[in-house]
């Protein structure tokens, strides 16, 4: 029996990446021939964001392959030249949603131009709000502001430091039974990046474990409820007062595992597309190559 390949794969902790975990804790990865190490940072210790800004993962951490969204792919492999897109997709049917105070006035999408909406920096939501925003008023009343974590946000919402903020499940779920009023829905797109040394058999094995998990879970997801919800316990030790005021219990009930998808192998002229609206949008440089982004394994 030929020895097991071992790859360090970061772990985001949020509920669209659970078939990862499944994979891991199930020994998929193992059974085809992948010895894993899942590196997740401890919640308590994050206040930003989960992947670090000024270190790469795969030169500073010795990652192998990494989660993140499909836009801050394009520019952390740009940018910090750390690794290559392998991959991309949705993950799972699990749209971000943009809530404001019942009290605010918007009552629709349209209603947020030029109303700055709370997004974690350089993270998925960032990007795919301006996107999702373009298409209801003009490019230039798109108005994004840092507001940190979900529970940062849902704070900021709650407080007046902000009038409508991105948010995911669980926190949507959350965000209902604090009262808040969801007024806009959008796909939530991600990216896989691998290290350069990445082989096209490695990457080809970790996805048909992770396709063994996606199947497990959606043939039973109430098996993996409360894998599910470890993000939203864990945030309710960071941030206890944000369930000061609900039913915890309901909270849980009222939550559904989503249909997850496997990602699919890196396409270049999807990623061009986007990489030619981030440069328009000045969000990337103009130089930024598809070529030097994009992963040639495939």
């Amino acid at each position: 029996m030929s020895a097991s390949k071992a790859i360090t794969v970061f772990h985001l902790p949020f509920s669209f990446m659970l078939p990862q975990r499944i994979a891991a804790e199930r020994g998929y990865f193992a059974d085809e021939g992948l010895d894993v190490d899942l590196v997740e940072r401890d919640r308590t210790c994050v206040t930003n964001k989960y992947i670090p800004a000024e270190e790469t993962l795969t030169g500073d951490n010795d990652v192998d392959l990494y989660p993140i969204c499909k836009w801050e792919s394009l520019k952390r492999t740009w940018e910090f030249d750390d690794g290559r897109i392998v991959a991309k997709g949705t993950f799972a049917d699990q749209p971000y949603a943009v809530f404001v105070r019942p009290d605010s006035g918007i009552e629709g999408p349209a209603d947020l131009a030029n109303v700055p909406v709370g997004v974690n920096r350089r993270t998925g939501q960032e990007y795919t709000a301006i996107r999702a925003l373009e298409e209801h008023m003009d490019e230039d009343e798109v108005v994004i502001e840092g507001h940190g974590m979900p529970t940062d946000r849902l704070r900021a919402l709650r407080d007046g430091d902000v009038d409508a903020v991105t948010l995911l499940d669980p926190h949507i779920t959350l965000a209902e039974h604090l009262g808040f009023e969801k007024v806009l829905e959008f796909e939530n797109h991600m990216g896989v990046v691998g290290a350069e040394a990445l082989e096209g058999e490695t990457l080809d094995a970790f996805m048909r474990a992770y396709r063994r998990a996606v199947e497990e879970i959606n043939a039973d997801p109430d098996a993996y409820r409360d894998q599910y919800l470890d993000m939203l316990w864990k945030d309710e030790e960071v941030a206890p007062d944000l369930f000061d005021d609900v039913d915890v219990d309901a909270v849980r009930d009222s939550i559904e595992v989503p249909e997850y998808e496997v990602p699919e192998l890196a396409d270049r002229e999807d990623l061009d597309y986007h990489l030619d609206w981030m440069k328009r949008r000045q969000l990337i440089d103009d130089d930024a190559d598809i070529d030097a982004i994009v992963s040639p394994l495939r």
